[in-house]
């Protein structure tokens, strides 16, 4: 019965199509039983048809979610493979073009003006700011109540006068402590939340720093004059002969407030040196210690947190140590008459050798201060009545020192003309070292107002002439409102003699609004009589009055900050003569050209389409000093100005003035830049 089965299993798996598995039969049987080949012969032979269909795997596609397994399988594929290869080279190309693009950039752009540069910078003496306290001397939380102003003038740079602790001669610039503030002023704590405030806003702030001497109630000179040690050679000592109280100096030379500028003391019994009033004893630069103790100071207030010095007086900082006398400008003088410091050359007791490396080392420290980003601190200084001596304060190529000694060329001039102003502005920029920065003030503590120097129809072409010369512009308080001197007779003489140096130019504390004192102080009296033309002279008028200095003057700084031609571009003279100065503002590849017109005679026309050529026959009045004309349009055939009048005016150009070869030798340019309209940015290889 089972072989039956056996023999017949086969069969039915043939019949169902199946496939016969051999595997059932033993091996051991298989060796050992005898083939039948004829039997085999005999059975039918089955043709065992497979469907293709029925055994070929499902086809998978990709799916969210896929295994890591699954996933493999198809990133291998060909067209998987070649499409992320082609994007991997696409975007290392795409990184390589940007990098290439951003270095391109950068070396083709030009430096960024820094914050010294972009701004104009306000200078304040703060007993006349704005007093706080009622005590009618203006002080450092009055400057902190009046930041706004700063700002509204579209000002971001403060230059702030001395005002250390000091016996207040000489506008206090002679230090009785260089490391505290005057009471009279406020405390180190007033002038901590000063600074805070000011940086604030985005502001910037520059002290005063004299180091040529000190008070002579400052504490070294205390010491030095009974030879206390490291401080006996602070200051410059000579024997000198005293009899029947008559002393006789070492030498001839002379104080610049006239008469000897050597001063017996009655406890050293020497004589000291005093370029200045005999109250400020020069100190004696050729003593390293002195050097030092100047660093530490400049170090401290850097540490404070100011943003720069103007560093005062610094031609006097050395003196020849032969002691000869100084030559006479008049041979034929007795020299028993000489009492005037303009009496003699001073080749003995300025500008000596050793002073410029004096300043830069004070650069040097100041230096160590600027190296994190957005803190570079700013160094001025003062010049010298020569030219090419003040040029020397901007160092060399290689060697740093000032960013720029201060310019009083348009302060200084003998008569105002549209000739002498010209004269003025061509000695700095011909003289300038290339790749310097020029500067400009029409004010300072030292001299007259501008409308009591040159005449108040003069104010607003002087701050349109500031305002729209290359470089930076300083403004001395109270000029972007015209403010006059008060007259002599107002200041009485006791105040007059204990610091003429102030008094001099008799410059009234700052006319804020037409209340009693002008706003200046809440107190019955002021340190200085306020002007009389107060009530209309003052900012809170001419803030509501269109027409007025004060909103011209900011109606130029914005114009300044603005456009680009006004702060970096080219600036070429076109014109002048007794009455009109004429010069444009441009930029390389910029169309747009800005030209001023400036009055500084009488009533005048000029065809200013015959000076330029290229010039278009019609120009827009972008600003005028009379504003009912801004926006008119003025044939450049027939450009008019009355006195004092100031024009700005607009056109559009292919053919600048600087690439015009008449003008080549009338075009400066400093931190030069050019604009491309494609990309809208500026770039140096023009």
């Amino acid at each position: 019965m089972v072989e039956e089965v056996a023999k017949s299993l086969p069969m039915e798996l043939s019949e169902k199509g199946g496939v016969e598995n051999n595997g059932f039969v033993q091996n051991e049987a298989f060796d050992d039983k005898e083939t039948d080949t004829s039997s085999q012969e005999e059975m039918p032979k089955t043709c065992i048809v497979v469907d293709p269909a029925a055994t070929e795997e499902p086809v998978l596609k990709p799916y969210a979610g896929m295994p890591k397994e699954v996933l493999l399988k198809f990133s291998s594929q060909a067209r998987y493979r070649v499409t992320r290869e082609i994007l991997f080279w696409l975007i290392i190309a795409a990184a390589i073009v940007l990098v290439c693009a951003t270095i391109a950039i950068i070396a083709l752009s030009p430096k960024c003006l820094d914050w010294w540069q972009a701004s104009p910078i306000y200078q304040i003496y703060p007993r006349s700011f704005k007093d706080s306290n009622m005590d009618g001397n203006g002080d450092l939380k009055g400057i902190q109540e009046k930041l706004d102003h700063i700002t509204y003038l579209n000002i971001k740079t403060i230059w702030i006068t001395s005002f250390y602790k000091s016996p207040l001669k000489g506008l206090g610039y002679g230090a009785e402590d260089f490391y505290d503030i005057d009471p009279m002023f406020g405390s180190m704590n007033d002038f901590e939340n000063l600074l805070a405030a000011i940086h604030d806003r985005g502001l910037k702030v520059i002290m005063d720093l004299i180091p040529n001497h000190t008070s002579d109630k400052h504490r070294w000179f205390q010491l030095s004059r009974n030879r206390t040690g490291k401080y006996t050679d602070y200051y410059v000592w000579q024997d000198c002969t005293q009899a029947a109280g008559s002393v006789t100096p070492p030498n001839n030379w002379v104080s610049v407030f006239g008469n000897s500028s050597w001063q017996f003391d009655d406890v050293r019994k020497q004589c000291y040196f005093h370029q200045f009033g005999k109250e400020q004893p020069d100190l004696n630069f050729h003593n390293l210690a002195v050097q030092q103790e100047i660093h530490d100071i400049i170090k401290f207030w850097l540490g404070k947190g100011i943003d720069g010095f103007s560093f005062s007086a610094v031609k006097f900082l050395l003196e020849a140590t032969h002691l000869r006398d100084e030559p006479q400008v008049d041979k034929s003088q007795n020299p028993e008459s000489i009492t005037a410091y303009s009496q003699l050359y001073h080749d003995y007791t300025t500008t000596q050798v050793g002073m410029h490396d004096i300043i830069r080392s004070f650069r040097q420290t100041m230096n160590q201060f600027s190296s994190e980003p957005g803190r570079y601190r700013f160094m001025g200084s003062d010049g010298d009545e020569n030219i090419e001596a003040t040029m020397m304060y901007y160092g060399t190529t290689f060697i740093q020192e000032a960013d720029f000694p201060f310019n009083f060329n348009l302060i200084n001039m003998k008569n105002l003309s549209g000739n002498s102003i010209f004269e003025a502005v061509n000695l700095w920029m011909k003289n300038m070292p290339a790749e310097k920065w020029p500067n400009w003030a029409v004010g300072s503590p030292n001299t007259a107002r501008i409308s009591s120097r040159i005449g108040k129809e003069y104010v607003n072409v002087m701050n349109m002439l500031l305002l729209t010369l290359p470089g930076t512009p300083v403004t001395y308080y109270g000029e972007e409102i015209g403010m006059e001197n008060i007259a002599s007779e107002n200041v009485s003489e006791e105040r007059v003699s204990s610091d003429p140096v102030v008094y001099f130019p008799e410059k009234s504390p700052m006319q804020w609004d037409g209340k009693v004192n002008a706003g200046f102080t809440e107190g019955n009296s002021t340190w200085l009589p306020v002007n009389s033309d107060y009530q209309s002279v003052n900012v809170e008028s001419q803030m509501t009055w269109s027409n007025s200095t004060l909103n011209l003057y900011r109606e130029l700084t914005l114009l300044r900050n603005n456009e680009l031609p006004m702060h970096r571009g080219w600036m070429c003279y076109i014109w002048n003569d007794s009455d009109v100065f004429v010069y444009v503002r441009e930029l390389d590849g910029l169309d747009r050209v800005f030209m001023m017109v400036l009055n500084f005679g009488q009533e005048s026309t000029i065809d200013l389409k015959a000076i330029v050529p290229n010039l278009p026959s019609e120009a827009i009045i972008r600003l005028s000093t009379n504003f009912s004309n801004a926006g008119k349009a003025v044939n450049t055939k027939l450009v008019k100005t009355e006195m004092g009048e100031g024009l700005v005016l607009e056109y559009k150009t292919a053919k600048p003035v600087h690439t015009t070869e008449a003008f080549q030798g009338n075009c400066f340019v400093a931190e030069k830049a050019c604009y491309s309209s494609a990309f809208s940015l500026l770039y140096v290889n023009c």
